[in-house]
């Protein structure tokens, strides 16, 4: 991957944030900072793709659904990311989740995997 290719903001709150996830779904640990989502909160959700938990070892991940109150926030870390990277994301996040775009806290436009029933 060459820098200029490394366009797509992505901020992840949960397991998109582990070494071995990231290694296992981009083939390269990724250098982010910290950020913040605001407007949502966080609960969690029980993952039954056994693909998933075994890239994760975990049952249970996060998930963020909008709060309707700006002053909630959910730390996290934002990463710059390929198109191809993106859509790796898009295949290792379960039904459970949709891609939204979204404006951190840092005013940075980035995209978060949110809960998809709402």
């Amino acid at each position: 991957m060459s820098a200029e290719d490394a366009t797509i903001w992505l901020f992840s709150y949960g397991t998109l944030r582990q070494r071995n996830v990231q290694l296992a779904t981009f083939g390269r640990e990724l250098e982010g900072h910290d950020d913040a989502l605001v407007g949502f909160s966080r609960a969690m959700v029980e993952i039954k793709d056994p693909a998933v938990v075994a890239t994760s070892g975990e049952t249970h991940h996060p998930i963020v659904a909008p709060s309707g109150n700006p002053a909630d926030e959910v730390p996290g870390a934002v990463f710059r990311i390929t198109p191809a990277e993106l859509a790796a994301a898009d295949s290792y996040e379960v039904s459970d989740y949709k891609r939204v775009a979204v404006t951190l806290k840092s005013g940075i436009e980035a995209f978060v995997y949110i809960n998809a029933a709402g």
